[in-house]
């Protein structure tokens, strides 16, 4: 029996999922900023990831998706005057680059201010203060890539650079999850740096791969030896699997989607067993984790991006009896014993199923998809739902609560809900449903933009593909002007009065990009800071990539 939902009833869940957001929001502005994070139980703040107003931040395009532009130019406004990034502050790489220049400069307060109705510079999307503001924040970030493999170190001093102490050891998706925001900032402002780097990375760690095509958990990035040699597709690897997807489509990259298909065929070969992904031993294939991680719940959605979608279904129902079993994901569940697995049964309000079940509901209009998200809504609001907030569920058994309400809870989690039920928005794309016009842009305002759909990031900060065309189509078009004029006035001169943008790397393979790929856009005060969320397998690094397995 499928499950139907009225229209009416979808309309009365955005309603519900409005108060949510708000009551977390505002909890968060009346208790805790400028700090990054609320703390829910005791009504106060504290810094986490860099003393960036990191809520804020990641809530600002949320405001927007849920038709707030009034506060979201206030917030964009605000930032601007508040945020600085010549501090004395070790910040985290890798959350840094998915929160911070993601979603203030290039997605949310940037590529989105048009539609919030705020005034755009002449060019716009290709120059504006927010993209200058994200620009700034990612050249602080770029000292971490300056390493003889051009693998970047976890933490960087926004100040001075990086600590001679700094460990070299970081997680896989600490090297791999840059392609996305860096390469949107280099075709925006025509600076290749960034993109050159996110490559040099993504190269550096392709080549470290296992004789059976798997890579492993945690890597020296100086040796390039496996510190932690556990291959799966959860937390620590699977941000890096989904920047190979994603980026495939937003770029029309061959080279991206080739290094993806063929880790692919390893997974599928070692990892896979009855739609369940396991851990295993990157050199032999053999099982050495049995359990599913929830932050793994991203990747029946990342299947869906390429179309397969019997294997993505069959794996969300596995991901989903788990989710009926505890009324949330636990952060690692047996398999085998079917429960959780002792000091992991915490549930930090995490956004991946409930990605997963936007796209698949996108790709296959069941409305069971909408169950689940109807389950989500229930379950947080009456388990997790504080006078402050709504805080992290400790344990899942006995719905214990944590002091902390993470901000990729506003950044992704009511956002993908809320998303779950709205098929019509503009973030969906196209420009024939609901509030999905299309914009102008670029110089002579001759751009369309919104027209492609929109590519999330790892941390659901939507990117727009067709701003990353215009702008670089521009930036060829004023190199070419600028050649030919100087061929004219200064024949003997042309090569010393040449534009002074960096050459793309010439010491690895082509990028190999493509015109023709048919895919289609689904879519201050301390603890220490760590190169990847927690130890190797509880990182909190959002969604992932996978599969195209029947097609390969």
């Amino acid at each position: 029996m499928i499950f139907m939902m009225s229209s009416k009833c979808t309309v009365t869940f955005r309603q519900r999922i409005k108060s949510m957001f708000y009551h977390a929001y505002n909890s968060y502005l009346d208790n805790a900023f400028p700090y990054d994070e609320l703390r829910p139980l005791t009504c106060d703040g504290q810094d986490t990831w860099g003393s960036f107003s990191l809520t804020l931040i990641d809530a600002l395009d949320t405001l927007l998706v849920l038709g707030n532009h009034t506060e979201f130019q206030r917030v964009a406004s605000l930032l601007q005057d508040t945020v600085d990034f010549d501090i004395d502050v070790n910040a985290s790489v890798f959350e840094t680059n998915i929160r911070v220049v993601g979603g203030l400069g290039l997605l949310s307060a940037h590529l989105l201010a048009g539609r919030a109705g705020m005034e755009l510079e002449p060019g716009w999307p290709c120059s504006g203060p927010l993209l200058r503001m994200a620009e700034d924040a990612a050249r602080k970030l770029l000292p971490a890539f300056q390493t003889v493999t051009g693998m970047p170190y976890g933490t960087v001093n926004l100040l001075n650079g990086v600590s001679p102490t700094e460990t070299p050891v970081t997680c896989t998706a600490g090297v791999g999850t840059f392609i996305l925001e860096f390469a949107t900032l280099s075709r925006l402002t025509g600076d290749e740096t960034f993109e050159n780097a996110a490559r040099r990375a993504l190269r550096a760690l392709w080549k470290t791969r296992s004789d059976i095509g798997l890579v492993g958990n945690h890597i020296d990035i100086l040796s390039k030896k496996w510190v932690a040699q556990d291959a799966g597709i959860g937390a620590g690897v699977d941000s890096y699997f989904e920047y190979l997807v994603k980026g495939a489509i937003m770029l029309q990259d061959e080279e991206l989607l080739h290094m993806f298909l063929e880790y692919d065929r390893a997974i599928q070969n070692y990892t896979r067993f009855d739609d369940w992904y396991l851990w295993v031993q990157m050199h032999k294939g053999t099982v050495s984790m049995p359990v599913f991680q929830s932050l793994e719940a991203f990747w029946p959605g990342l299947q869906s991006l390429l179309g397969n979608l019997d294997s993505a279904v069959r794996t969300f129902q596995n991901y989903y009896s788990v989710w009926r079993q505890f009324g949330g994901l636990p952060e690692f569940y047996s398999i085998p014993q079917g429960y959780t697995v002792d000091k992991r049964e915490g549930y930090p309000l995490r956004p991946e199923l409930i990605e997963s079940a936007m796209y698949l509901f996108r790709a296959t209009g069941d409305h069971t998809y909408l169950q689940l998200g109807l389950d989500v809504l229930e379950s947080i609001e009456r388990i997790a739902k504080t006078p402050c907030g709504y805080a992290t569920v400790k344990d899942l058994r006995d719905h214990q609560l944590d002091n902390r309400m993470e901000s990729f809870f506003l950044a992704e989690t009511v956002k993908y809900l809320y998303l779950l039920f709205d098929p019509a928005h503009f973030l969906h794309g196209g420009g024939t449903e609901g509030d999905g016009s299309w914009e102008e842009g670029g110089e002579g305002r001759e751009c369309v933009l919104g027209a492609g759909g929109f590519i999330f990031n790892t941390e659901a900060h939507p990117l727009d593909p067709a701003a990353l065309y215009c702008c670089s189509r521009h930036a060829k078009d004023r190199q070419e002007l600028r050649d030919i004029l100087l061929s004219l006035s200064e024949p003997g001169e042309k090569s010393r009065g040449r534009s002074k943008m960096p050459s793309k790397q010439t010491d690895d393979p082509p990028s190999g990009q493509s015109e023709t790929i048919a895919l289609k856009p689904g879519e201050k005060k301390k603890p220490p800071l760590l190169s990847c969320p927690v130890q190797p397998f509880s990182a909190r690094l959002s969604i992932l990539g996978q599969v195209f397995t029947d097609n390969t």
